[in-house]
């Protein structure tokens, strides 16, 4: 009787394996819904025509909207010069213009995202560390704007309007695998 309750049990628990498997999603707080909607918003700005008080219209306010950083002119400095090798004369005349004005100028950088990560696949394969299957889908849009006077001077964008990946690793040893990496340090 007890050898049918545990086939049983087991039956169950393999025919919905996939939904014990983990999964997480990275969302970070924005107006955006998706990467169109960001693109779209920053469409709008104009530099050398666009104020600090429209930005705040177009939900670009970063003490009123959360995960907007501030950046300064040493901050930009550091963005658009990482290394020796680029030189001031290499720059964007705007982003020259914004270096130079230091303390009167100032940046907005804006980093969005939505991605879900969702793992898939035979549960018992997971778990004991044989096959690992992971889709991942979402967004992400990355924003620069260069502030001088309270008037958009610069504005840059980028980003990812769509993900869709998958990420699968096969140890054919399993758990004994990953235990010999660590005793080995392979």
């Amino acid at each position: 009787m007890r050898w049918r309750l545990l086939v049983a049990f087991l039956a169950v628990l393999a025919s919905g394996c996939s939904t014990l498997l983990p999964s997480s999603k990275k969302v970070t707080a924005s107006p955006w819904q998706n990467y169109r909607e960001a693109q779209l918003t920053f469409d709008k700005i104009i530099p050398g025509q666009t104020t600090e008080l429209e930005l705040k219209s177009l939900q670009l306010d970063p003490e009123a909207q959360p995960n907007i950083a501030i950046l300064n002119y040493s901050d930009v400095l550091l963005r658009f010069m990482p290394h020796a090798s680029i030189s001031f004369d290499d720059l964007d005349a705007a982003v020259r213009e914004c270096i130079g004005a230091k303390i009167v100028c100032r940046g907005l950088e804006i980093n969005q995202s939505n991605v879900h990560r969702q793992r898939d696949g035979n549960f018992f394969a997971d778990v004991l560390g044989f096959t690992r299957a992971t889709q991942i889908t979402g967004w992400e849009f990355h924003g620069l704007l260069l502030i001088k006077s309270g008037v958009v001077i610069y504005k840059l964008t980028g980003g990812k309007p769509s993900i869709a990946q998958h990420e699968q690793t096969h140890n054919p040893l399993g758990p004994v695998q990953s235990i010999g990496q660590k005793l080995l340090g392979f």
